[in-house]
């Protein structure tokens, strides 16, 4: 299955031919040129390394624009890496939603944009206060631990997270979703004036 690296530009809808309104995701994939072969000999296990999202040259350093130069890329931003998704790509070759087909599942995996900084109630499914008889314990986040280790919370493994407030960023964690590609379309702008070819389609719709 191809991999392609993507930045979502927002949402809309669309029609089908039964007359059915279906709500779709707008991304803008690629074009991504392959930046490094990883193989069983070398490097102990197979994959491919894809670039994505156009930059100054400043912005880089100097060992991340000797690695891109390698791959006679411009400066690009986000690399990642897919396994197992080799097959016959070559050093310098650029991947396009070319390589998907209209109507075709594909996994699509993003880190989410956060919730700004959240209290107890939202952030860690804590229960309100009573909200009648002048309580001033409405949303305050009240005990967080149980009278053991003097006060402190026990520890689980290995080191247990304080459920206080604070901001919801997800960082790490990545939401994870299959869905069907339901076409693309031509997409060009200033940004996209490089050798990567301008009129490559690179607008794709999920719904």
């Amino acid at each position: 299955m191809p991999a392609i690296l993507a930045k979502k530009l927002g949402m809309t809808q669309r029609f089908t031919e039964e007359g059915r309104v279906e709500r779709v995701t707008v991304l803008e994939a690629g074009p991504c040129p392959v930046t490094a072969i990883r193989t069983l000999e070398r490097d102990g296990y197979e994959a491919v390394q894809l670039a994505f999202g156009q930059t100054r040259e400043k912005h880089l350093s100097k060992p991340e624009l000797g690695h891109l130069k390698k791959a006679d890329a411009p400066p690009l931003r986000r690399l990642a890496e897919f396994r197992g998704e080799v097959g016959e790509l070559t050093l310098g070759e650029v991947v396009t939603v070319e390589s998907f087909e209209v109507g075709s599942r594909v996994k699509v995996s993003g880190t989410s944009k956060g919730k700004g900084f959240q209290g107890t109630i939202k952030r860690h499914n804590f229960a309100s206060g009573p909200k009648s008889h002048g309580s001033h314990n409405v949303r305050a986040p009240g005990s967080i631990g149980a009278k053991s280790r003097n006060g402190s919370l026990r520890p689980v493994a290995p080191r247990p997270r304080k459920p206080v407030p604070a901001s919801r960023i997800l960082k790490s964690p990545s939401l994870s979703s299959t869905v069907r590609m339901s076409g693309w379309a031509k997409f060009s702008s200033p940004a996209h004036t490089s050798s990567l070819s301008t009129r490559t389609p690179s607008m794709i719709g999920l719904g």
